[in-house]
């Protein structure tokens, strides 16, 4: 437990960023899941929609810090392959 007072005052800090680095981590994770499902239906518009709404989300929390900038380029890109091949081959 923290003993001095800038040390509670972290703590506090800290507790904030986790919830806040928690939910922007939910609302990647739910945008993602939405991908999949639509991909999963096999419907390419849908799928279109969701990856565009998915790449704003993901680029968002990376900038916010709670991924690395890599982390969420490589999870754009991989959602982007997936969408891409299953309209091409429709």
């Amino acid at each position: 437990m923290a003993n001095h007072k800038s040390a509670e005052k972290r703590n506090r800090q800290a507790q904030a960023a986790r919830l806040r680095n928690k939910m922007n981590k939910k609302r990647m994770k739910t945008a993602i899941r939405k991908l999949d499902e639509a991909v999963t239906a096999g419907s390419a518009d849908e799928a279109k929609v969701a990856l565009h709404a998915a790449t704003i989300v993901i680029a968002k929390t990376a900038s916010k810090g709670t991924i690395h900038k890599k982390n969420a380029s490589r999870k754009i890109s991989r959602l982007a392959k997936r969408v891409n091949a299953m309209t091409t081959a429709a």
